[in-house]
């Protein structure tokens, strides 16, 4: 089947609007001074493009390694300069001058080390050039030193300026945002993008309670979610558990009734159908495998065996009464079958059954039967009702793609939604009914 490429073309980010005011404003200023084509220095606009970094702290930091390195390059140019005007002699020959200026580029970045900032040591180095580049020409070593110190300067200052102001917004702190992985990234086995993954940190970091939730258990966001910032537990194997990052322990379980996991069993072997059983024993996914193992388990069970995530094991399951979850292994087209046929017994009984291709397989599908009780809605209420024990005010909020997952784009989407969804403008105060709707209203 051919997919058809969507061209999707975003809107501006808040970063590229700020950057493009911040040199604005910088050459206003020196326009404003007189300055005029070629005379419109240019150190200013580079370092306010340089210095505007996503969020404000980031940019009050690189604005103040910026400064330093722009006060040590251009004392050493200073200096240089000055050399040269008292010693005529040293600067008769270029290539001896060439030299000096690099025997200046390895003061200057020693200096940095020396005064314990070597993060500033490229930024010296290049102030230092761009002020002593222009030898012989240069007529007063001072005012060249100090036009490109206070170049760097403005634009240091409109960086930070632009960047710290903001609208002012709300922070939806009793909420509780639901998010489903499926909606960040194509499959269980690709990585959130890193810009999806900076944001995300930052909602957390900020206090943001935003709740992932997934199909499959946690083993499988090892990658997808590596180095984020898990601060709410999330929902986890179809609704079937609830499980905490932070702690490594799964703070709720749904499993089967013993009597319906029983029946189901017996069913299967009296058929010679394969499964595995999912239990999870002691905070640890454990699987059991039963009855013949087909070629399609094998492939399936030697990629899964990788994982130092999980225990696959030959031999009867620890505890009945922990079974959170039964699969079975097979093509798309027996599958598919299988499914038909077990619809009479799943009917009536405390089971919900389900099936999803099986990744990196192609042309195997899983088949796979839960408690009746184990929803994604059913779990989300649990959830709630665990964290309303902390703040009772807490309401739930979904966050889901209108279509299925096509690119990155849709990522990027869906988290600028969310970001907006966690800090509304406060202007909406002024559109209460824009407000509700924008808070409210459930995706259709």
């Amino acid at each position: 089947m051919v997919h058809k490429r969507h061209f999707y073309l975003p809107l501006p980010g808040q970063r590229i609007v700020k950057t493009g005011v911040a040199v604005f404003l910088t050459l206003l200023v020196y326009y404003l001074r007189g300055y005029r084509g070629a005379d419109m220095p240019a150190e200013a606009a580079i370092t306010a493009i340089i210095c505007m970094q996503p969020y404000a702290r980031d940019t009050r930091d690189y604005a103040l390694n910026r400064f330093f390195g722009t006060f040590i390059g251009a004392a050493w140019g200073l200096g240089f300069l000055l050399l040269m005007l008292v010693v005529p002699a040293l600067g008769d020959r270029p290539l001896l001058v060439y030299l000096r200026m690099a025997v200046g580029v390895m003061l200057t970045l020693y200096t940095c080390v020396l005064v314990h900032r070597p993060e500033t040591s490229v930024q010296a180095t290049i102030v230092f050039l761009c002020v002593v580049i222009a030898f012989p020409e240069i007529q007063s070593p001072l005012q060249q030193a100090a036009e490109r110190f206070m170049g760097v300067l403005l634009g240091t200052v409109a960086a930070i300026a632009v960047n710290v102001f903001r609208l002012p917004r709300d922070k939806e702190r009793h909420r509780v945002f639901f998010v489903k992985i499926a909606d960040l990234v194509p499959d269980r086995l690709s990585q959130l993008p890193a810009a999806a993954k900076f944001r995300l940190n930052y909602l957390y970091d900020d206090g943001a309670k935003i709740c992932l939730m997934s199909e499959h258990a946690p083993a499988f966001f090892t990658l997808t979610l590596s180095q984020t910032k898990l601060s709410v537990p999330f929902i986890v194997m179809d609704g079937a558990a609830i499980y905490d990052a932070g702690d490594n322990s799964y703070l709720q379980t749904e499993t089967m009734l013993p009597r319906e996991a029983a029946r189901l069993r017996q069913h299967l072997d009296n058929q010679g159908i394969g499964y595995f059983l999912y239990t999870i024993h002691h905070n640890k996914v454990c699987i059991f495998r039963q009855g013949k193992l087909r070629e399609q388990d094998r492939v399936v069970l030697e990629r899964m065996k990788r994982s130092p995530y999980r225990s696959y094991l030959e031999e009867e399951i620890y505890k009945p009464e922990e079974i959170v979850c039964l699969k079975i292994i097979d093509t798309d087209e027996k599958i598919r079958a299988l499914q038909e046929a077990m619809e009479s017994f799943v009917e009536g009984r405390r089971l919900r059954m389900a099936a999803r291709p099986q990744l990196g397989s192609p042309g195997i599908s899983g088949l796979y039967f839960y408690a009746d009780t184990a929803t994604m809605p059913r779990a989300e209420e649990r959830l709630m009702a665990l964290l309303r024990k902390d703040d009772p005010d807490l309401r739930p909020r979904e966050v889901f793609l209108k279509a299925p997952y096509r690119s990155e784009h849709d990522t990027a989407r869906l988290m600028h939604r969310l970001a907006n969804l966690y800090e509304p403008l406060k202007i909406l105060r002024l559109f209460p009914k824009l407000r509700a709707r924008l808070l409210e209203e459930e995706e259709t």
